[in-house]
């Protein structure tokens, strides 16, 4: 339960004032499973989300199957359909989407469509708690973590903007790195508005409850050590989010870490990180290095947030070694689900569905393979919908 009560503080600005308002009124989510292994684990998500009792959750579900992936892409010539793009803006709350098996080579014509969906819908921020009770660390220590990633989800590398070229020396390629002061003061004034949350619902608990017992703390990563241009701006800006309200902001502390020090720190010492914010690349990687934290990549789950939409996605990719064998692990999608129940304000149903996720793993009987144990995909959605 202590995890399930720090994970809500991963919850994207909320108050009670939307929790009100969104009782008793439809609640349209779009699924979208995409490739692999997400056609497994989001019908999962969806089946505990169908589960919850009318006590917790007020709001009638309702569910918008949507199509996108590598796949579609394959058979029809576009990864992100238009029409999958209309139906979220028109007539959906939220989302969930499963997995992409983005090729690894250049494919012509093809271009992500998780990475679209962000920028279309102005996503700005990929949040991912990282909590345990007992990470393994690389010194061999258990510690206890509760840690929020907060990734800039619109820009950087990503951006996807490559070229190749023919030189004297053979060929090169180049790619355009974008760093840009909107987005970077966006994903510093989540960072602080997000420590300042976390460190309001931490006061509610007592001290024997909480993991992180120090003041609330914001680290920021980059490489402005080299990169003085691009990451240079990233760091001034989102330290000038500070700056700008020193008064509100008083309460935070500050820290800055390089990043390939800061995944060396991350391994040996998880437990020193409150809210840790990152461009766009490195936040990728940071936030799949700490799924080892807890065990598995099927376990951590992430919402791409914006200021009118979140789109929940569980961190791992389309496993295509195990898609279709019905041993995914479910609990990062179903972890996923919770956090846009808590982002469009159903606090309550998101907090039963991380009790029973806290009862199913503390209980250790119902594991999939990547776990050590032996259960279906199915068997694990079917055991946290007892616990609901």
């Amino acid at each position: 339960m202590h995890s399930a009560l720090r994970s809500v503080q991963a919850v994207t600005r909320r108050t009670a004032s939307t929790a009100a308002a969104a009782a008793g009124k439809q609640l349209t989510i779009g699924l979208i499973p995409a490739d692999g292994i997400g056609r497994e684990v989001i019908p999962a998500a969806r089946q505990v989300l169908e589960a919850l009792p009318s006590s917790v959750l007020a709001a009638r579900l309702g569910f918008v199957e949507l199509d996108a992936g590598f796949e579609y892409f394959q058979k029809h010539g576009e990864a992100l359909p238009e029409e999958t793009l209309a139906a979220l803006r028109s007539d959906c709350d939220g989302a969930l989407f499963g997995a992409v098996s983005s090729p690894s080579h250049k494919v012509a014509g093809y271009s992500s469509p998780i990475v679209g969906l962000r920028k279309k819908l102005d996503l700005y921020a990929n949040v991912r708690p990282v909590v345990s009770g007992a990470a393994a660390t690389a010194s061999g220590a258990r510690r206890a973590i509760d840690m929020l990633i907060i990734r800039e989800n619109t820009e950087c590398l990503y951006v996807k903007d490559e070229e190749q070229h023919e030189g004297p020396d053979g060929r090169y390629a180049v790619a355009k790195r974008r760093i840009s002061e909107r987005a970077s003061r966006r994903a510093g004034e989540m960072a602080f508005a997000m420590a300042l949350q976390r460190d309001g619902m931490r006061r509610l608990v007592g001290d024997a409850d909480r993991t992180w017992k120090g003041r609330p703390k914001v680290t920021i990563v980059h490489k402005s050590n080299v990169l003085s241009v691009t990451d240079g701006l990233w760091r001034e800006t989102v330290r000038g989010v500070h700056a700008s309200n020193a008064a509100y902001h008083a309460g935070v502390d500050v820290e800055e870490q390089l990043v390939d020090s800061m995944v060396y720190r991350m391994f040996r010492e998880p437990d020193a990180f409150d809210v840790v914010v990152a461009p766009n690349m490195y936040g990728d990687i940071i936030s799949d290095g700490a799924a080892a934290l807890v065990g598995s990549l099927g376990l951590v789950p992430s919402a791409n947030v914006g200021d009118n939409f979140v789109v929940g996605e569980p961190v791992h990719g389309s496993a295509p070694d195990i898609a279709g064998r019905n041993i995914a692990n479910p609990i990062a999608a179903i972890r996923s689900a919770a956090m846009l129940l808590e982002r469009t304000g159903h606090a309550a149903a998101a907090l039963a569905i991380y009790r029973a996720v806290d009862c199913v793993l503390a209980a250790g009987n119902v594991r999939t393979p990547d776990l050590g144990g032996s259960s279906r995909t199915s068997e694990v959605a079917d055991e946290v919908c007892k616990h609901l």
